[in-house]
């Protein structure tokens, strides 16, 4: 048996799942899909949200074939237009690599020193 197996059979164990009911490789090209033609972070959100509908009645083998539907179209949808912007001027540190230990800000969120 492999780690995965395993690890998968720990899982189920852990959480009174029946291994059976796991369609493993549904779930690993639904992940790879959406980390390939969405973004990599998005493969184990998306993982968790079919989960969650499957858990809610979905039937998994639909909602992932939407999903991955979804995922392949992702980059290929034309944009909707958006208001032109102001053009900004590039600070002085524009390009330069960030410090180490440096963390960015996602927008609209500070980030808290840990220090």
């Amino acid at each position: 048996m492999s780690v995965l197996e395993d690890w998968m059979t720990a899982v189920c164990d852990e959480l009174g799942l029946e291994r059976g009911d796991i369609d493993r490789d549904l779930v690993l090209d639904l992940a790879r899909d959406v980390a390939h033609g969405v973004a990599r972070p998005g493969a184990p959100l998306t993982a968790y949200l079919l989960g969650l509908a499957v858990g809610r009645g979905a039937p998994a083998r639909d909602a992932a074939a939407r999903l991955t539907e979804l995922a392949e179209a992702w980059g290929t949808e034309p944009a909707e237009p958006s208001e032109p912007s102001e053009p900004s001027e590039p600070s002085a540190d524009a390009g330069a690599p960030a410090a180490q230990g440096d963390v960015p800000e996602q927008a609209g969120e500070r980030v808290l020193d840990e220090a």
